[in-house]
């Protein structure tokens, strides 16, 4: 699958072409909870956040986007039909955003339930946009059918080992901007940000996997030692909302211990609310979802324990940070 010196390999691929996102400690202290607070008062570092949403195009898939399609022209595999992939989300934005830096094509399939602002977002940066079926899967095969049509580069939104490689040079990153780290806490969907930063941190820091308990593709794929489908509910849909693990991200928690920890709705849109009001943070609820475990009490970090936290996306509409209809 992947491992550390692919990721490295990766971090050099895409110098110069992908943001060093900034870090930020917050004290444990001034955390909600009084419990934590209490504790986090004589005994804990501040947390690190990874503030990875100032990414090129709003989150982290940039880094993965940028290493499949450099990977594949450096194996003379990139063709003047272009690139081509299956989202409404983050990494379709995120495949077109590299197709315009690259100088070619690029070809995105969505569900017709993808919203408003994400098609106008990948026309908006010269992506050819297809709108296919009422799930994702249906504009997924409609991608692959293409690529094999055209002759296209298929770009998976998270199961390719550059892609996860790519996404974990935010690990590589992180480790130079602190000095030293116990525990990194990620959101998890399709499990690509977290398969990379577990790779590049095997043996030297403990990756915890933070997920939706309606979305626990991880928990589930751990359980069973093996993907697979999951319902897909909450929040969170529309950044973490994959039905099942890659396998790639499977074989790497598995490989690499990584841990699953599920928190509520309730929770995450609270991490949000929090981020938003104590620092000006307008996150998506899935990258809320990574911090969430501090503020409910959920993970309790250990006297000493360095903590980091990656803040992944920002592609929200920020009109709920202050109310979220379906909870208050």
């Amino acid at each position: 699958m992947i491992n550390r010196s692919d990721v490295v390999t990766a971090t050099r691929r895409i110098e110069g072409r992908v943001r060093k996102t900034p870090v930020i400690a917050v004290d444990l202290a001034t955390l909600p909870s009084p419990t934590l607070a209490k504790r986090a008062a004589t005994s804990t570092p501040p947390v690190v956040l990874k503030l990875e949403y100032l990414q090129h195009t709003g989150s982290f898939k940039a880094r993965g986007a940028f290493n499949r399609i450099l990977a594949a022209r450096e194996a003379g595999q990139l063709r003047k039909t272009g690139v081509v992939t299956a989202s409404g989300g983050n990494a379709g934005v995120a495949v077109a955003h590299v197709a315009r830096s690259l100088v070619t094509r690029a070809t995105v399939f969505v569900p017709l339930t993808a919203p408003r602002i994400k098609v106008d977002k990948l026309l908006s940066l010269g992506a050819r946009v297809h709108r296919i079926g009422e799930r994702y899967q249906d504009a997924y095969d409609a991608a692959a059918k293409h690529a094999v049509d055209s002759g296209a580069l298929f770009c998976h939104a998270y199961d390719q080992p550059e892609v996860c490689a790519g996404q974990g040079t935010l690990a590589i990153e992180l480790e130079r901007q602190t000095e030293g780290l116990d525990t990194l806490l990620v959101a998890v969907g399709g499990g690509g940000l977290m398969a990379g930063v577990a790779a590049a941190l095997e043996g030297r820091v403990q990756v915890i996997g933070v997920e939706p308990v309606s979305i626990p593709t991880l928990a589930e794929s751990l359980a069973a030692d093996r993907p697979v489908d999951v319902s897909v509910s909450g929040v969170c849909v529309d950044s973490l909302g994959a039905t099942r693990i890659g396998d790639i991200a499977h074989h790497v928690a598995a490989r690499a211990g990584v841990r699953s920890l599920l928190v509520g709705d309730g929770h995450i849109v609270e991490a949000r609310r929090y981020l938003w009001h104590h620092f000006r943070i307008a996150v998506e609820y899935g990258a809320a979802t990574a911090l969430a475990p501090l503020l409910s009490g959920h993970y309790r970090p250990e006297p000493g324990e360095r903590v980091a936290v990656v803040l992944c996306g920002a592609n929200t509409d920020p009109a709920d940070l202050v109310v979220h209809p379906a909870l208050d």
